[in-house]
């Protein structure tokens, strides 16, 4: 399966490198090795000289939509244009990494380009409009279902294609692709029938999109004129719908599940062609889009057929709500200084840029000229520090002494504080202590999915090692210090530890080994918010709170705004 994936990825590039404009891809893949082969093989497969250019994280709008050259219109005296990333990328093709985390404007105006083929600007005194026909691939690096390509880009681009299962050895197997600079002058005609044909089978897929089956049918061309055919026939129209409609597909036909549930591998004289029948084995006729299907089903993923056949759609993703925990942009963050710069990279420090103009003016102009004349060295921008990445570690008590009703609750405090964790795009990790020791349920990530399918699995009963859950949140806080986060560590307990750092019972001996790990966790520096899970408010979990040097808040008090309202305060640094 892995050798097809990459062949059906081989011949998406293809497509691609004939129209760049005309497709676009949506790129499911790691960083790795398999992703960068398949971005080499792009780069070239494209006509010599393309363009391939990198689109920035949290770009701004002059840089990428073109604004006022400030250094030129000061030397001029007059307002002066410069092109931003898209149309400077005309012709080209605009490479986007996290493409998960576009902020929801970046995209519009992305979108707006593909639309258009070109960029407007009117602002700072200019009007100016460039041409901007380019290719888009839109790199998916998603942790988890929580986080997707902005659907107004995903829905623009033809190809979809999933590389997370293709191995490396696998990536020898791409065959060569002959005939490409005849393939790119060719304009191979449609049978009547193919666009309605293609509505139908998006149709059955359950695709709503408008423009779905519109690239299908402009894959299909793509698709004839790479195999030198002058007209459409069904194997490019089977190819093309197995490429641009299959990874969009929300359900299978129910007349066709009997049949598709063991797939056959594509077959030519089933796809057909104009120098076949359009017979079945049992000699019955089968419509165009009865042939079509059938492809579709031969390229599904086993995984993925299985599931529309039970009637669940693929995999979805919502699209992000932004890095709010992290500040990803120069222009946000806390100013402790200037340094020279372009404005057009960070804010513009005025004052400061008038008192290093000020000393050269008397050599830049003449006795009788009043104007100030300031050059590119002149300017200064704000230093700001920004606010770092943010990683908060849920360390619960699963033991038995926090009966079955109030893990209960403490699970719903916990999906109330994830929620608000997702909003600020905080990392999120889960710690589980109960018999003897401590658990690493969840790596920290930033899927807000994943995080509740480890909390609903999360056992209760046992001994309450409290030591040993609080040494596990701290270690992974300082490997969280280590990589250049910060953590915060929300501690769920009652605080009455009965299982002693060395694995023996002893409430005496477990209570002083809790209060010298919470010591210890405040010695680092890490902070930290201690929720009492009890029924009633604990005197043993206020003391660790307070030998923790964190904030204490029982459960009985702890609503949804007052959590909310604590986590706030114990993210922010001390």
């Amino acid at each position: 399966m892995s050798d097809a994936t990459w062949e059906n990825a081989c011949l998406a590039a293809a497509l691609v490198a004939l129209d760049p404009a005309g497709t676009g891809v949506v790129l499911r893949a790691r960083p790795g090795p398999v992703r960068e082969a398949w971005l080499d093989r792009l780069r070239a497969l494209l006509p010599e000289g393309t363009p391939v250019t990198r689109l920035p994280a949290a770009i701004a709008d002059d840089a990428l939509l073109g604004g006022l050259d400030l250094p030129a219109t000061l030397a001029t005296g007059r307002p002066v244009a410069q092109p931003g990333l898209l149309a400077r990328s005309h012709g080209g093709v605009v490479l986007v990494p996290m493409a998960e985390r576009l902020a929801p404007g970046t995209a519009a105006r992305i979108a707006q380009g593909l639309d258009t083929h070109s960029v407007e600007v009117a602002r700072d005194g200019i009007a100016t409009r460039h041409p901007a026909r380019f290719g888009l691939v839109l790199l998916d690096e998603g942790e988890g279902e929580d986080e997707a390509v902005p659907a107004c880009l995903a829905d623009r681009a033809a190809l979809h294609l999933d590389l997370d299962g293709v191995s490396v050895g696998a990536l020898a197997a791409a065959p060569p692709v002959p005939g490409l600079a005849a393939a790119r002058s060719a304009r191979p005609e449609g049978p009547p029938e193919a666009a309605e044909m293609l509505c139908a089978v998006a149709a059955r897929l359950g695709i709503a999109s408008l423009r779905a089956p519109l690239l299908a049918l402009r894959a299909a061309r793509l698709h004839a004129a790479l195999a030198g055919r002058a007209r459409v026939d069904d194997s490019d129209l089977a190819a093309a719908a197995g490429l641009v409609l299959a990874p969009r597909a929300r359900l299978w036909p129910s007349e066709e599940a009997g049949a598709a549930s063991e797939p056959p591998p594509p077959d030519r004289d089933q796809v057909g062609g104009a120098d076949r029948d359009n017979d079945d084995p049992n000699g019955e006729s089968r419509s165009l889009d009865d042939r079509v299907l059938a492809a579709v089903a031969a390229r599904l993923p086993p995984g993925l057929l299985a599931r529309l056949l039970a009637g669940h759609g693929p995999r979805t993703r919502s699209p992000g709500a932004g890095r709010a925990g992290a500040a990803a942009s120069a222009r946000r963050g806390r100013p402790v200084g200037t340094r020279p710069g372009d404005p057009r990279r960070g804010r513009l420090a005025l004052s400061e840029t008038l008192r290093a103009a000020a000393p050269w003016q008397r050599l830049r102009r003449g006795d009788d000229e009043a104007r100030l004349r300031i050059t590119a060295q002149d300017l200064r921008i704000r230093r700001l520090v920004q606010k770092r990445e943010t990683t908060t570690i849920f360390a619960v008590d699963a033991s038995g002494s926090a009966a079955l009703e109030r893990l209960a609750e403490a699970k719903g405090a916990v999906e109330s504080l994830l929620a608000e964790c997702y909003i600020r795009r905080d990392r999120v990790a889960l710690v589980a202590f109960r018999g003897r020791g401590a658990d690493l349920l969840l790596v920290p990530t930033r899927s807000l999915v994943r995080a509740k399918r480890a909390l609903a699995s999360l056992p209760g009963g046992g001994g309450t090692p409290l030591a040993a859950g609080i040494e596990a949140a701290g270690r992974l806080a300082a490997a969280e210090r280590r990589a250049g986060r910060s953590a915060t560590v929300l501690l769920l307990t009652d605080g009455r530890a009965n299982i002693a750092r060395s694995g023996a019972p002893g409430r005496a001996q477990a209570g002083a080994d809790a209060l010298s790990a919470a010591r210890v966790l405040a010695a680092e520096g890490t902070s930290a918010l201690v929720i009492d899970t009890a029924a009633h408010p604990q005197e043993s979990a206020r003391a660790l709170a307070a030998a923790m040097a964190a904030r204490y808040l029982p459960m009985p008090q702890a609503d949804a705004a007052r959590l909310t309202q604590a986590v706030r305060e114990a993210a922010l640094p001390g």
